[in-house]
C-alpha cells in the first residue's frame, strides 16, 4: 500500500478551531460497509443505532497540561517544552520535545514560572527530542500539581488560536480518568453524560480500556511504502472484566464498537488464537492500514483526519477500500463537515 493513495485537499476553513457548544450536537456521518451507503445525522442519533447488548469500548485516557513555556539559563531565551512521556518518576526523567531545538544542548538548565520549576537537559534523543530531569524536591503529587499549574492544554498546532480556559475541559472526554495522555481519544469527545445514560437505559454497555496517547499517531508518514513506516510504542491496559464483556458480545453477535483509533489499536494488539479479546497490559506499535482483517470490533467511531495520516489509513483499513474512503471524505467536504480533533464524527458499521 502506497502513501500517495491517501492524498486529498483539506480546505483550511473546515479545520475546526473550537468544539460544538453541545458535544453531541456535532454532525455524524454513518457509513455502511456492506451496502456502501452514506447517511448524514447528528451524533446523538447513535442512540437509535445501538441496541441492548451492544458494547462501545472507550479509552479513559486523561490529558494533562503537557506544554510548558520556560526560559533558558543565562540568555533568558523563551523555550517551549512539550512533555511526551515520564521515563522515571523517582528521578523525574521525561522524554520531551523542545522548540527552538537549536538553542537547547545537553547541560542547559531551563526555568519555568517564577523559577518555581527547574529542569536540566541530560540527553539528545531526536532532532527536537531531549531527555530532561526536573530538579524538584517535593513529593510526586506536589510535582504534578506544579506541572498542572504551569502547563498549558496541549492543543495541536493546526488550532490557530491561543489556548483558552475552556480548552482544559473541551480537550478532554467526560469519562477521562487515567492521566498521562498528550491528546484525547477524539472520537470520545462527542459523548455527553445524558447520551451515555440514555444508551445504558436502552441496554448498551460501555467498556473502558486505557491507552495514554503519545505523538505516534500524529507523526507524519515519510515513506511511500507503508510497510516501512514504524509507529511509536504506546502502553495499553485491557482488564479481564472488559475482555469478558466484549467476548460475550462477540459470542452473541452484537455490535462491538471501537470508539477511536487508540481503542482499535489496543484491541487488535490483544487478540487470542481463537479470535477473542485477551486481557492484557503491554506496549504496542501496531500500525493498521489496508488490507487488515479486524478480529474484534465490527463498527468504529472516528473523526475526519488529515491527508496521508495513519488515522485516515486506519479508517480505510476498516472500510476495506481506499477508493470508498476517498468518497467518504469527498462527501464530508461537500457537506461542510468539520475536520480533526474538534470536528465532526464518522460511524462505520
Amino acid at each position: 500500500m502506497k502513501l500517495s493513495k491517501f492524498k486529498y485537499e483539506l480546505p483550511e476553513n473546515l479545520i475546526a478551531q473550537r468544539p460544538m457548544e453541545q458535544r453531541d450536537d456535532c454532525k455524524l456521518m454513518v457509513v455502511n460497509r456492506a451496502t456502501r451507503s452514506i447517511e448524514h445525522k447528528k451524533f446523538r442519533d447513535i442512540l437509535d443505532i445501538f441496541d441492548e447488548g451492544d458494547v462501545l469500548v472507550l479509552n479513559d485516557a486523561k490529558v494533562f497540561p503537557a506544554r510548558l513555556y520556560g526560559n533558558k539559563e543565562k540568555t533568558g531565551a523563551r523555550i517551549e517544552v512539550f512533555l511526551l512521556r515520564e521515563l522515571n518518576p523517582e528521578l523525574r526523567l521525561w522524554d520531551v520535545l523542545v522548540d527552538p531545538a537549536r538553542k537547547i544542548r545537553v547541560g542547559n538548565k531551563l526555568f519555568f514560572g517564577e523559577d518555581e520549576l527547574v529542569a536540566e537537559v541530560i540527553d539528545n534523543t531526536t532532532s527536537r527530542g531531549r531527555t530532561i530531569r526536573f530538579l524538584f524536591d517535593g513529593s510526586n503529587d506536589e510535582f504534578k500539581a506544579m506541572v498542572n499549574k504551569l502547563g498549558e492544554t496541549p492543543l495541536p498546532k493546526y488550532i490557530e488560536r491561543d489556548v483558552e480556559q475552556d480548552d482544559a475541559s473541551w480537550y478532554q472526554t467526560i469519562f477521562a480518568s487515567t492521566e498521562g495522555s498528550i491528546a484525547p481519544p477524539t472520537a470520545g469527545l462527542h459523548f455527553t453524560r445524558e447520551l451515555m445514560m440514555r444508551m445504558e437505559i436502552k441496554g448498551s454497555n460501555f467498556a473502558k480500556i486505557n491507552l495514554n496517547i503519545g505523538q505516534g499517531t500524529a507523526r507524519p508518514v515519510e515513506v511511500e511504502d507503508l510497510t516501512k513506516h514504524k509507529m511509536d510504542s504506546e502502553n495499553f491496559s485491557i482488564s479481564a472484566d472488559v475482555a469478558t464483556v466484549v467476548n460475550q458480545a462477540k459470542a452473541d453477535k452484537k455490535r462491538i464498537c471501537a470508539v477511536g483509533s487508540s481503542v482499535m489499536r489496543a484491541m487488535e494488539s490483544s487478540v487470542s488464537a481463537f479470535g477473542n479479546l485477551n486481557p492484557s497490559e503491554q506496549w504496542t506499535d501496531k500500525f493498521l492500514f489496508p488490507p487488515h482483517d479486524f478480529k474484534i470490533a465490527n463498527c468504529y467511531i472516528t473523526n475526519f483526519h488529515q491527508p496521508q495520516s495513519t488515522l485516515m489509513m486506519l479508517t480505510a483499513a476498516f472500510v476495506n477500500s481506499v477508493k470508498f474512503t476517498k468518497e467518504i471524505y469527498d462527501q464530508a467536504i461537500k457537506n461542510d463537515y468539520r475536520f480533526l480533533c474538534y470536528g465532526d464524527a464518522l460511524l462505520i458499521l
